[in-house]
């Protein structure tokens, strides 16, 4: 499917067995960063339907089939933004990013979160973190301390985060998996500039320790918000 941003008139390729069939999607522009919303994949039809907001450009041949990865394929326009990733985004639940490197445990907090509704997306090291972070909004990022470094206090992922503009980085619950932290230590979650800690011998009982600490987050940033609220900022 040949998709338009309406914003910068920018053309990208997207391979239609990436496209959701039974509900919308949505991904970010690499070149202007404007929300681009597809709908889900059309039923095939003789004539050409119009959907607002986007254009179908139709080739002469269609494009053959190829059994490259998914994670390779690339905009249409060669430019910069060859690297940007184009993960679709489902526009209903939360979103999650997971950068850890264990598979067990990875295997733990997916299961987890798939119970709670969360649309996962897992990074392989600190760049694949980083580009996702900058091209997606999650409402829930895990960080293993550890992930892609021997030193976690130059932690690539979380050096990033902490350096986040502060309206949007209070919209976004970082839950730091620690072997050195004790489980639910705020003050050292300050410190970090995360909003939870868990240690890495607590991961049986994520589900228990994650909603304890959104519950206790929630509580803290509850009259903050409520004034932006009223000020119209939220």
């Amino acid at each position: 499917m040949d998709i338009i941003c309406e914003s910068c008139q920018s053309k990208f390729n997207i391979p239609d067995e990436k496209i959701p069939e039974d509900r919308s999607a949505s991904l970010t522009c690499p070149k202007c960063k404007n929300k681009i919303v597809v709908p889900p994949k059309a039923k095939p039809s003789s004539e050409p339907s119009g959907i607002s907001g986007f254009d179908f450009i139709e080739d002469d041949e269609p494009p053959a089939k190829s059994e490259a990865p998914a994670q390779e394929y690339q905009p249409s326009e060669p430019d910069s933004s060859m690297e940007k990733p184009f993960d679709f985004i489902e526009e209903e639940g939360r979103t999650a990013l997971i950068c850890e490197t264990s598979p067990e445990v990875i295997s733990q907090i997916k299961t987890v979160l798939d119970y709670m509704e969360y649309h996962v997306t897992e990074a392989h090291n600190t760049r694949d973190a980083l580009k996702q972070m900058r091209y997606h909004d999650y409402d829930l990022i895990i960080v293993n301390e550890n992930f892609d470094t021997a030193n976690p206090d130059t932690n690539g992922v979380l050096m990033y985060i902490a350096r986040m503009p502060i309206n949007i980085r209070r919209h976004i619950f970082v839950a730091l998996l620690s072997k050195r932290f004790k489980t639910l230590d705020y003050m050292m979650s300050f410190v970090k500039s995360v909003n939870l800690i868990i240690n890495e011998r607590n991961i049986p009982e994520f589900e228990t320790v994650l909603q304890r600490g959104m519950a206790d987050t929630d509580i803290l940033y509850k009259t903050f918000k409520d004034s932006l609220k009223r000020a119209g900022r939220l």
